[in-house]
């Protein structure tokens, strides 16, 4: 038996027309059918349709498409209608329905949810890199990183990591203690992807025995020894002064502002 051919015509990739296609084939594979799929992307004018349309006519095909734009799909039904050939619109009858639904007018933009799906794998990797590099556990993650934050302990590198990553920035973050050399991969990143995170002496203090507080300790480890802070500092002014880096003063300021400020930084650096 020879094989029914339908072709899956698609102004964008076609993956979803190709898929909903299979699935409606796939119950009737009990049955002594042959059906060959063809899919067909990116037709984007009359001329690719009326290619479309002679190829279906002379191998008596079936088309299945997803044509977002109104006079690609109008075209599409008329010139199928005029040759006779058996055709279904996938996608059209469901827009027209929402947009009588909602009352708003679809932007009419082939590929949009091929360009959705690749925003949301690229936040997924983002965030992924930003675990995977978080703290300096990895120093391999600095040359491959889109943004490094460097800062001493407890200056928001890991939530501003997040929350870049979410804006889809790959984040590493690198600590700097004075007793710790910094990795050497740190010094062969651009300066331009490099932002230091600057905070004052004094409340710096505070969020450290805070902290040491919600750990069940006392308030009297070095960790929160305002001079022992003031050393760090110093060591942190030494490091991103050898780096030539940005420096944002995170003093008082919320995580997302201080995320647009770097984002805003990044931007002015790359032009």
């Amino acid at each position: 038996m020879s094989a029914s051919i339908i072709y899956v015509v698609s102004d964008s990739v076609g993956e979803t027309a190709e898929l909903v296609t299979k699935a409606a084939v796939s119950q009737f594979m009990n049955s002594n059918i042959n059906v060959k799929i063809k899919r067909i992307p990116y037709v984007e004018n009359p001329e690719h349709i009326d290619e479309v349309i002679s190829l279906a006519k002379l191998n008596q095909g079936i088309i299945a498409f997803t044509l977002v734009r109104p006079l690609d799909r109008e075209y599409m039904i008329k010139r199928a209608k005029e040759e006779g050939i058996i055709y279904y619109d996938i996608i059209g009858p469901l827009i027209d329905m929402l947009q009588e639904k909602f009352q708003l007018d679809p932007v009419y933009e082939p590929g949009l949810v091929r360009k959705l799906d690749e925003d949301y794998f690229k936040r997924v990797e983002a965030i992924e890199f930003a675990v995977k590099y978080d703290d300096g556990r990895d120093p391999r993650g600095i040359l491959r990183a889109d943004i490094v934050l460097v800062g001493v302990s407890r200056t928001c590198k890991t939530p501003l990591s997040q929350y870049l990553a979410h804006k889809r920035y790959k984040v590493a973050n690198v600590p700097l203690v004075p007793e710790v050399e910094p990795p050497e991969e740190l010094f062969l990143v651009a300066p331009e992807k490099c932002i230091g995170l600057k905070i004052s002496p004094e409340k710096l203090n505070n969020i450290r025995k805070e902290r040491l507080k919600t750990l069940g300790l006392g308030d009297h480890a070095i960790y929160a020894n305002l001079e022992r802070i003031k050393e760090e500092l110093a060591y942190f002014e030494k490091i991103v002064h050898k780096l030539k880096c940005p420096v944002i003063d995170v003093t008082n300021k919320a995580i997302e502002e201080t995320a647009n400020n770097i984002m805003d930084t990044i931007k002015r650096n790359k032009k």
